[in-house]
């Protein structure tokens, strides 16, 4: 019996240590949402860091939201999109809506040889905010090598994704650094905090979105420049696939306005209090278990696809 005390009384404390960590890691979650969404803390994001606005795949969902909400601060804004009519569309509504000044740029992030274009009609504008938010994902959860046009995808991916997201960066944060103030709002996503099966390609460019994120807020905080890494559950977007808003599916707009309460505050957010608790619940959970419940879920999505193409 003595000599199973000292191993009954380490694993005791080890437990308690466990215990209180984890309530300590609650506290501090909860205490942080209730200091951002809790205490009316109003993000100073407006025309003070710069004029203009820059938001990249602006026409729909989580873009042209933070379009709006820019503009109903007094930024001036430039839409970044592949559709010119869909662009036009958006900007015409900005303006007419929030009385400010707006413009468009017309590119395919698919492709790497837009950015000169993009400098050229950038060239001159003092811009206080970079919102990275373009981006694609699969047109249905699949493993890596059945993917449909395996190639064309694996490009498209790390061009719109990850490419897009370091070349605006590199054309907008010189302008941002020489007068010591600035944002940039990069629009990763829940499935890059932890890997997610089926979606292999776009989970690994999130997560890089991510890193690049905090790594660059860290490089440059020092010198005024406020760098977030937006790390959404789904969202009620069309690129979602989601039509109706749910209490866990905030429609576009919502999950703007609470995010936009965590720029300044949060360099790493996943913007919507229900979200953030979502990814508190995963984070805590054993890496394979987290995995398990991906693949599973991502399984049964496949499987609805493919009956339903085939039906179709």
């Amino acid at each position: 019996m003595d000599s199973a005390a000292p191993a009954a009384c380490f694993l005791y404390w080890v437990g308690a240590s466990t215990v209180a960590y984890l309530a300590l890691r609650l506290s501090y979650s909860l205490f942080s949402a209730f200091r951002v969404w809790g205490l009316g803390h109003e993000a100073e994001v407006g025309p003070a860091l710069g004029e203009w606005a820059v938001v990249t795949g602006s026409t729909d969902g989580i873009g042209k939201s933070y379009a709006e909400e820019l503009a109903k601060r007094g930024m001036k804004i430039v839409l970044i999109s592949r559709s010119q009519e869909k662009l036009k569309e958006v900007a015409n509504a900005i303006r007419e809506k929030f009385k400010v000044e707006t413009k468009t740029i017309a590119v395919d992030f698919e492709s790497v040889d837009i950015y000169k274009k993009i400098q050229t009609d950038l060239t001159g504008l003092q811009i206080g905010v970079l919102v990275n938010n373009v981006g694609a994902s699969y047109e249905y959860p699949e493993y890596f090598l059945d993917i449909p046009d395996l190639d064309n995808t694996i490009s498209k991916l790390i061009n719109v994704n990850i490419f897009s997201v370091c070349k605006m960066t590199q054309l907008v944060l010189p302008g941002m650094v020489e007068r010591s103030k600035g944002a940039i709002l990069n629009i990763s996503s829940a499935s890059g905090m932890y890997p997610i099966p089926l979606l292999t390609v776009y989970s690994a460019t999130k997560a890089f979105v991510d890193f690049f994120s905090q790594c660059l807020h860290a490089e440059y905080r020092n010198k005024g420049i406020f760098v977030q890494s937006v790390l959404p559950f789904f969202v009620a977007t069309k690129l979602a696939k989601i039509r109706k808003p749910t209490f866990d599916k905030p429609s576009s707009e919502t999950f703007v306005k609470c995010a936009m309460k965590t720029v300044g505050r949060q360099s790493r957010t996943n913007g919507y209090p229900v979200h953030t608790f979502m990814g508190w619940v995963f984070l805590l959970m054993p890496l394979w278990l987290s995995m398990k419940i991906s693949m599973s879920v991502n399984k049964g999505l496949r499987a609805h696809y493919l009956k339903k193409a085939k039906k179709s």
